[in-house]
């Protein structure tokens, strides 16, 4: 199997190009090349696609095998590929994914995508709909036991659920420890991707994450864009421009544009090497 190793911000999927190569199962080819002792070494595998509904499809797994409904950073990466690999030459394109058509805008330098925007869509603060379990319509700031210590988090969802929770400190965080006590949380029936973060400003704020089936990653866009709406909802930051987050793999640039209702997230993405592995 052919494929690419490509990251957004430090967050690294093997893609592979399904409009050349087949992939009988991605389960397991997913677990296989995520290993990173004995396979490839990434957060995942996202398979590139033909679509009857956008230009392309997005089909993403984490790396203990289980099925994304939608990656920030990997779909910039999708974007990336399509271009610079020469399966399109629009600099504005659709990329179908499980949560929906997103659309891009891609920044093209000496004929290779540099940066891209993404619409990510409107957020979904319905608890039921996130899915969060609660007896409030909206979970804002609501407090969460989690291996007896209490938090506080707001719920969020992007196409897949989010928790964030305010800490003072994020950088000396037992992620490894506290992130699978959120993660597995009775009131996430569907899981969570859980965001620990740190206001340094009213445009900037720190970020470390949990995703679910990866664990602790360098980044996550999804995650990225809840954190801003969480921090505007919360009037942590100035909603009125765009928020800054500060991830272990970089920085990301989200803006919630509220008249419309949708989030756009502008971050970097690039290719780190190209391969052929053999799955017997």
């Amino acid at each position: 199997m052919k494929f690419t190793k490509m990251q957004g911000i430090g967050n690294d999927y093997v893609y592979v190009n399904c409009l050349k190569e087949k992939v009988e199962d991605p389960c397991a080819v997913a677990k296989k090349v995520s290993d990173r002792h004995f396979g490839i070494g990434s957060d995942g595998l996202i398979l590139i696609k033909p679509s009857e509904t956008a230009d392309f499809e997005m089909d993403m797994y984490n790396s203990d095998g289980s099925q994304g409904a939608m990656c920030g950073n990997g779909i910039r990466c999708v974007a990336k590929y399509v271009y610079d690999y020469g399966l399109t030459d629009k600099t504005s394109i659709r990329i179908s994914t499980k949560s929906g058509i997103k659309y891009l805008d891609l920044q093209v330098e000496n004929g290779k995508v540099k940066s891209v925007r993404v619409d990510m869509g409107a957020p979904i603060l319905n608890a039921g709909q996130i899915p969060i379990v609660s007896e409030h319509p909206q979970v804002l700031d609501e407090p969460i036991t989690v291996d007896g210590q209490v938090y506080h988090m707001t719920g969020v969802s992007m196409g897949n659920p989010h928790a964030v929770v305010y800490l003072e400190d994020v950088d000396g965080l037992d992620i490894e420890k506290i992130g699978p006590g959120f993660e597995h949380h009775p009131c996430f029936p569907d899981r969570v991707n859980t965001e620990f973060v740190k206001v340094l400003d009213d445009h900037t704020v720190q970020m470390r994450v949990w995703e679910r089936g990866a664990g602790e990653t360098l980044a996550c866009g999804t995650g990225a864009c809840a954190v801003a709406v969480s921090s505007i909802l919360n009037g942590k930051v100035n909603g009125e421009k765009p928020v800054t987050v500060k991830l272990l793999g970089g920085d990301l640039e989200i803006f919630w544009d509220r008249e419309k209702n949708t989030v756009f997230m502008t971050g970097p993405a690039e290719v780190v090497f190209d391969g052929e592995i053999d799955l017997a």
